[in-house]
């Protein structure tokens, strides 16, 4: 990224939630909030400020974050998209990673978190706030169940687990429950840097391009229960 600063924009209908994440996000290093608006504006806006990664309310009276969702998205160089929810069962949420979000956040997300979390969207990476992964997998999961074209291969289809080593395994089971790197590195008690290396592994493996995927995946190898 060419930018010394990840620019953000904010898109919520409730000002005090905008300027509240505003104040939290300028305040971190390296990030630099260049709009907040409402979910009419957002597509303005963006076009205007064209940020790297956009914070996007799910639920708005004026207009629904899907639709303003596929709207950013649309766009010649569309940012990177996380929904922001205050809900962990909102059933939404399955139809956003279908539409193309890139992340899932809670609005209660401790702000040395929310840090580390924009920064990996920035950098290309998926996330999944912990309390919401499991609601997100699950919708993605019943959705393709009722679109037989999408469902796995029985054989030979799809890359299995059978590839992956024990410690390759306990990642993706640990990725799957929506934990990021550096709290996977706490679990497991090994670095940041391996982590990514396993997690990069996996995603070749499995032959999958992102985390939500992988965790997708996990799921459908009946590898969390």
């Amino acid at each position: 990224m060419n930018r010394s600063a990840v620019h953000v924009m904010i898109v919520d209908d409730e000002v005090l939630i905008r300027e509240g994440l505003r104040r939290i996000v300028d305040g971190f290093d390296g990030t630099r909030v260049v709009a907040v608006c409402t979910g009419p504006e957002a597509v303005g806006e963006a076009r205007e400020h064209r940020p790297d990664v956009v914070l996007l309310d799910v639920r708005m009276p004026d207009r629904d974050g899907l639709s303003v969702l596929a709207d950013l998205r649309g766009l010649p160089d569309p940012p990177v998209v996380a929904m922001l929810t205050t809900f962990d069962a909102d059933e939404h949420l399955s139809a956003a990673l279908r539409g193309g979000a890139a992340g899932f956040l809670l609005k209660d997300t401790a702000p040395e978190q929310l840090e580390y979390l924009i920064k990996e969207l920035a950098a290309g990476g998926r996330v999944i706030a912990p309390k919401v992964a499991r609601t997100v997998v699950d919708g993605y999961l019943r959705a393709q169940s009722e679109e037989p074209e999408h469902r796995p291969a029985a054989s030979g289809g799809v890359p299995g687990a059978d590839g992956l080593t024990p410690r390759e395994r306990e990642v993706l089971v640990l990725l799957a429950e929506g934990l990021s790197n550096s709290e996977i590195a706490g679990r497991l008690l090994i670095g940041t840097t391996t982590v990514k290396d396993h997690v990069s592994t996996v995603l070749g493996k499995l032959g999958v391009t992102n985390r939500v995927q992988a965790a997708v995946r996990a799921h459908q190898l009946r590898l969390v229960p």
